[in-house]
């Protein structure tokens, strides 16, 4: 489970900002809250943060290979303030892993990382795995691999991470830590280039899982889309090439196998009129595209992460599926949901039951100079019973756009 994500100087962050997922939440039975929300206006820099979190995922999982950039690592500097520009960034996560603590970190500029660092907390007492000064690693006195240290600095690059590569020769001591990063986190931020198309998504989960069928499709009829059943097939591309566009015929295709794809109908209200996913609303659509995704981390304890502005989900069951991580009935195995909206209606109540905890709000603003401030309700020391979703659209927090309705009329006029 991640408790903190730290960085500074990333994209718009020129400052340090750090996301706290702290003990607490409407079950005390979580280590830390299954679901932080963040809210700002537009351009505020919300999904910069998510952003800055997939980089450093995208560093973990690929950079012992290639780091795909002109220059070997993603530009990172603040650009709206020439004093920052080629400062390093520094990106830092807290996790829970198998019950044991973990902080790790690293700091890089256009080039190369010029630091990195793995502590583990067993029984509340400090353990270094590794330190990484330049070229130079330092390894714990408890990690007994002083072989494969001796192969791997000679292996790495300036570019590329050690808990990347020493996770490719199995070094025991950090592979908690980098598998968390390669399975245990999930983005549904529709910005990710060779994302499965959602109905492939969807398609693979039923052909893959039939034991899910029952569950998959509750959750659909219990988000009111009037879908009733839903069934997956195989289907020869020869004898329907012209009925389909060609990304639909790469999109579907079994197995690599191109003669072949899996279709989807849908069917409604007991009809036996099937429905192709194309057929169905944008909302379904992206309901759709979320649920594997999301029968995933709460499976297995993982984290999703979603840019809500990415998606067409009613208020209501986007406060459905934040309930379903909530409950520990739903979610045994403590999964986290991470998101961005601009959904005020989820910071009060719907249907008489308050979505959001206090201490799982968070607000994005930008400063003066341009720069992306991040902070907790909880700074406001806000009373339980007020209305969270008014004082915020009445500014009461920041976060929200300087916009005047007179404005647009007066520059309407001029014009």
């Amino acid at each position: 489970m991640l408790r903190s994500f730290r960085f500074s100087n990333h994209r718009s962050f020129a400052d340090e900002q750090e996301l706290l997922l702290m003990p607490g939440g409407a079950d005390p039975g979580f280590a830390v809250v299954p679901v932080a929300a963040m809210y700002g206006a537009n351009a505020s820099g919300k999904s910069n943060l998510l952003d800055a979190l997939e980089f450093m995922r995208t560093a973990v999982v690929e950079s012992f290979r290639l780091w795909e950039t002109d220059t070997g690592i993603p530009r990172s500097a603040f650009r709206l303030n020439p004093g920052v520009v080629g400062r390093p960034s520094t990106f830092v996560v807290e996790l829970f892993v198998e019950d044991v603590p973990y902080t790790y970190g690293f700091e890089v500029d256009d080039e190369s990382v010029i630091q990195e660092w793995l502590y583990a907390y067993p029984k509340r007492r400090s353990r270094k795995i590794f330190e990484r000064h330049g070229d130079q690693i330092i390894l714990g006195s408890t990690v007994e691999a002083h072989a494969k240290l001796v192969a791997l600095e000679e292996l790495i690059r300036p570019n590329a991470l050690f808990l990347s590569l020493a996770a490719q020769v199995n070094l025991g001591p950090v592979l908690p830590v980098a598998q968390w990063f390669r399975r245990a986190v999930r983005f549904a931020t529709g910005r990710q280039e060779g994302r499965p198309p959602a109905a492939g998504r969807f398609a693979n989960l039923l052909w893959q899982e039939p034991e899910r069928q029952h569950q998959v499709v509750a959750l659909l009829a219990a988000a009111d889309l009037g879908i009733s059943d839903v069934r997956v097939e195989v289907e020869d591309l020869a004898a329907i090439r012209g009925q389909m566009p060609s990304v639909n015929r790469r999109d579907y295709a079994l197995n690599n196998d191109s003669s072949r794809r899996l279709a989807l109908h849908f069917f409604h209200n007991g009809s036996d009129e099937p429905f192709d996913f194309m057929d169905e609303s944008a909302g379904t659509r992206c309901w759709v595209g979320l649920l594997p995704d999301v029968l995933a981390v709460l499976g297995n304890g993982s984290m999703l992460v979603l840019d809500e502005s990415d998606t067409n989900l009613h208020p209501l069951l986007m406060a459905a599926l934040i309930g379903l991580f909530q409950e520990r009935e739903t979610n045994p195995q403590s999964a986290q949901l991470v998101f961005a909206s601009h959904d005020t209606s989820l910071l009060g109540t719907l249907l008489g039951e308050r979505v959001l905890d206090r201490d799982q709000i968070w607000f994005v603003e930008k400063d003066s100079r341009g720069a992306s401030k991040l902070f907790p309700l909880s700074d406001f020391k806000p009373r339980k019973d007020q209305n969270t979703e008014r004082r915020y659209l009445g500014g009461s927090y920041g976060a929200v756009p300087l916009v005047s309705p007179v404005d647009f009329a007066d520059t309407l006029r001029a014009g």
